[in-house]
């Protein structure tokens, strides 16, 4: 939702050769969360102008009655909110039937309990680290608490799950949440997409900042 629309295929050409892992593609009903954002048929058209796989967040209620709008190759990422979900064991099973590698979202005030009995059917968690909708928000500061309990769950029950932070992912924020223990980072209006600074240069300044955090998740 944050890159320029008017150069979309410009943009996801540079970030590709950039090296950029995955494209994030948020899908919002208004209902869930405030904001309307893209649907399938947009996406489908983008998707063709690169050859990275997708990352889709659908922020809409009842996720399960969209999962065949969107094409899903090998790679792909799909996750859905825990909130939005009558049955999450079942939509999880719905979607790794379809190919997906399946995830979890958690808003700010979700607590991570609530991922106890499906945890080791999920491949990523994505902590929100702003509140679903709008972007340019403010971090949630207890969110970053909220990663570091993550990752220790994680590593005491010996999974292979990865940590998604979506959310004022700022130059400031990244050594901060990387410390944490995130290692998929959501780039946004207040670090990728920035309008005082080339793609280019936000991707480098963007690297440097994990780095810082890479130093210092070695000594907490």
């Amino acid at each position: 939702m944050c890159i320029d629309w008017l150069n979309a295929g410009v943009q996801l050409r540079q970030l590709e050769e950039m090296g950029i892992n995955y494209l994030h593609w948020d899908v919002i009903d208004g209902r869930f969360a405030p904001d309307f954002t893209m649907g399938s048929s947009i996406i489908e058209k983008f998707r063709a102008v690169s050859r990275l796989p997708s990352d889709y967040h659908l922020m809409v209620e009842e996720p399960s009655r969209l999962f065949d709008a969107f094409e899903i190759s090998p790679g792909d990422i799909f996750t859905i909110h825990q909130e939005c979900c009558r049955n999450l064991h079942r939509d999880l099973i719905q979607l790794r039937r379809k190919g997906a590698r399946v995830g979890v979202a958690l808003s700010p005030a979700t607590p991570i309990e609530t991922l106890d009995y499906i945890i080791e059917d999920i491949d990523v968690i994505v902590v929100m680290t702003v509140n679903p909708g709008y972007k340019g928000q403010k971090l949630v500061p207890q969110t970053l608490k909220k990663i570091e309990r993550l990752r220790k769950m994680i590593e005491d029950m010996r999974l292979n799950i990865s940590i998604t932070v979506d959310g004022n992912v700022s130059f400031d924020h990244v050594p901060d949440m990387v410390a944490a223990g995130a290692n998929i980072l959501v780039g946004g209006s207040s670090g990728l997409f920035r309008k005082d600074m080339s793609l280019q240069d936000s991707v480098k300044r963007l690297r440097e900042s994990i780095v810082a955090g890479i130093g210092r998740e070695q000594t907490v």
